[in-house]
């Protein structure tokens, strides 16, 4: 509608320019004295607004009623196709809309995007105007399309208006009907954010998994605009979470790309393909990897997924990370590798419901972190962290991974630090006793020097519990 243009009065006369103004103020006085001294009330601003637009679309009878009798044009268009008939739909003016069809307004009429009288009304949610123009208009055409294909029915539904969608479903619209694109009603209200507006579609019969030319689902369209509870709605009503569009993307590579945690969550927690690949081969943790969403990467992570799966430049989701520079995300994905190959070989003692593969802040471990630090920092050569993690089974990726992140000549240590914070995860995980486990390492290094030294600090911290809390 570009209404902020409109408002602006380029193109009058000073007196023209206080027509346009009495007559969106309704003052009949000013606009009377105005006429009286032969002001044009055909003027136009420079968007084609004439003054009857104003007082037509501010729903001011009077005005509308004084300039009608003034000469002023019913079906006069502004630059966009607007006429005060169809301003008067738009802004929801039952009573003007009534003056101008009785004063001889053409009801057939169109904007320049295609919208009817029918489509002014359902777009904007005015239900007495609606009912009006389907039932005392004659040959109102109430499946017509606009420029983007879009019936009554999709508006209303994309806006959410359901006592307008609920008049149109009930006269037997076609709840099918596609639009330029390929949408349904469904796949607007499911856009839109609006789940009762979708029950209602569903209620009424329209296809919960009906598909776009782009092959989007209405699913996809609650992704893209992150509604739980449209895609709740949709995923009990039956719908499909793996069904991919034109780009291969899934539901859930789409709650992932627009970082919608709650969403994620529910798409996981209903069968979602975890490991499907779009047309770049990425999986969904490869998109929470490139853009570090660490809140839906250990959602992924601890569903469980493939993390040798590789995209079309042959990285898995560890090199994207590390690639990106995104350390915490590096050491994540390092830890759920560790803790599944874990888990592969201890079938039989499953992992607890307060898994994490975040960052460990607890205060039972400060101690023996504490200690950690220290040996990374002070007492570890620079070859040293690797050859500890290669006797825990860090494999040559995780010490890649964890190498990338290079910030000077002593990266080392903190490649080491972090090395030790993930190998800690893995004992806590196991149930291990950590000194114990430090100790032995150290030894197998040949550290056996530096591992008595700080065997009193390490079994001065507490024994880490069966399973990990907040890593």
């Amino acid at each position: 509608m570009q209404e902020e243009l409109a408002w602006e009065t380029d193109g009058l006369l000073p007196l023209e320019r206080q027509l346009h103004e009495a007559a969106r103020q309704n003052n009949v006085c000013r606009m009377q004295e105005l006429i009286r001294r032969r002001v044009n009330t055909r003027a136009r601003n420079h968007v084609g607004r004439v003054a009857l637009h104003w007082a037509a679309g501010a729903g001011h009878e009077q005005a509308v009623r004084l300039l009608l009798e003034h000469e002023a044009a019913v079906d006069e268009e502004d630059a966009f196709g607007m006429n005060a008939l169809l301003l008067s739909a738009w802004f929801g003016h039952l009573r003007i809309l009534q003056i101008l069809v009785n004063s001889g307004a053409k009801i057939h009429c169109e904007s320049k995007d295609g919208l009817t009288l029918l489509h002014c009304a359902a777009q904007k949610g005015h239900v007495p105007v609606l009912a009006f123009i389907m039932e005392d208009l004659e040959d109102v055409a109430l499946d017509h399309v606009d420029k983007e294909g879009n019936t009554a029915l999709h508006l209303a539904a994309g806006r959410g208006h359901m006592a307008v969608l609920q008049r149109l479903v009930d006269i037997g619209l076609d709840l099918e009907e596609q639009n330029a694109e390929g949408l349904t009603a469904l796949h607007a209200a499911a856009g839109g954010s609006h789940p009762d507006c979708v029950q209602l579609l569903l209620r009424a019969g329209s296809t919960v998994n009906a598909l776009t030319q782009k092959n989007l689902s209405c699913l996809h369209y609650a992704a893209l605009s992150g509604s739980e509870d449209v895609s709740r709605v949709l995923i009990h009503a039956g719908g499909c979470t793996n069904v991919v569009d034109h780009q291969g993307a899934s539901p859930l590579h789409l709650a992932v790309r627009h970082n919608f945690p709650a969403l994620v969550r529910l798409l996981i927690n209903s069968d979602s393909d975890l490991n499907a690949m779009d047309n770049r081969q990425q999986t969904p943790l490869h998109l929470a990897a490139e853009h570090a969403w660490q809140d839906i990467a250990e959602m992924l992570l601890i569903a469980g997924v493939d993390l040798n799966l590789r995209d079309k430049q042959g990285k898995t989701a560890l090199a994207v990370a590390a690639r990106s520079n995104h350390v915490s995300l590096v050491d994540m994905i390092i830890k759920a590798d560790r803790f599944y190959r874990w888990e592969k070989d201890h079938p039989s003692d499953p992992s607890g419901k307060s898994l994490s593969f975040k960052q460990d802040h607890r205060q039972e471990t400060l101690q023996l972190r504490s200690v950690l630090w220290r040996l990374a920092s002070r007492y570890l050569q620079p070859r040293e962290w690797k050859k500890l993690a290669y006797s825990w089974e860090f494999t040559e990726a995780h010490v890649y991974a964890i190498e990338q992140q290079w910030t000077g000549t002593r990266s080392y240590q903190e490649h080491g630090h972090r090395m030790l914070l993930i190998w800690l995860h893995g004992v806590a995980t196991a149930g291990e006793n950590p000194s114990k486990a430090l100790f032995e390492g150290l030894v197998a290094i040949g550290r056996r020097d530096l591992a008595e030294n700080i065997r009193k600090k390490a079994n001065a911290a507490p024994s880490a519990p069966r399973r990990c809390t907040a890593m």
